[in-house]
């Protein structure tokens, strides 16, 4: 087998995500998509995908390059979760700082106007790496990542705090959650 992977790189980053529900998992009521973005055709930034009640049920994209933003929208999030995906939706100017890191806590601010948002994890479980090449589960592209699946994950907007919880579920044969940092992921696409 050769060393070099036989695909296409559509972007590498970081692609962290927060899943919480009010019942284990039957239903979600928040769900936070933050990237973090080194290269991709439309440069590099940072995005953050919130759908929550925090925001009344609405959905928002926060973002410090508009063109990553829409370049996710239509390559990835229209795979992963199609509200996400809307172009029609404003991309809020806003700045981004993580704090900390695995194994303790890790938190992402966001700060866009008035709105303060703070993405936490901690009690994170052993870490491992998702491999699904273009193709698995009906995917056209795929995606390499380092997961750090956490047990305890936060979500707080303008002092008030996302009443759901996040869930464990299986990944393979690892135990994960809805609450991971996705570290050192890249997507892939076949070559032409």
């Amino acid at each position: 087998m050769p060393p070099v992977d036989p695909n296409t790189v559509l972007m590498t980053g970081e692609n962290s995500f927060i899943r919480l529900s009010p019942d284990g998992g039957t239903t979600m009521s928040d769900r936070l998509s933050h990237w973090r973005v080194l290269w991709c055709p439309a440069g590099q930034g940072h995005v953050l995908f919130m759908h929550s009640t925090l925001l009344g049920g609405q959905v928002r994209v926060y973002s410090d390059n508009p063109a990553v933003a829409r370049w996710l929208q239509r390559t990835i999030e229209r795979l992963l979760y199609p509200a996400f995906a809307d172009e029609r939706l404003p991309v809020i100017a806003a700045k981004f700082r993580r704090h900390g890191g695995p194994p303790s806590s890790t938190s992402e601010e966001i700060t866009a106007g008035s709105d303060r948002i703070r993405m936490s994890w901690w009690d994170t479980l052993e870490p491992f790496v998702l491999h699904m090449p273009p193709g698995f589960a009906d995917r056209p592209i795929g995606v390499f990542s380092t997961f750090f699946p956490a047990r305890a994950a936060q979500v707080e907007m303008n002092g008030a705090v996302a009443s759901g919880l996040p869930w464990a579920e299986l990944r393979g044969d690892r135990q994960s959650s809805s609450a991971c940092l996705a570290w050192s992921e890249t997507w892939v696409t076949p070559r032409a």
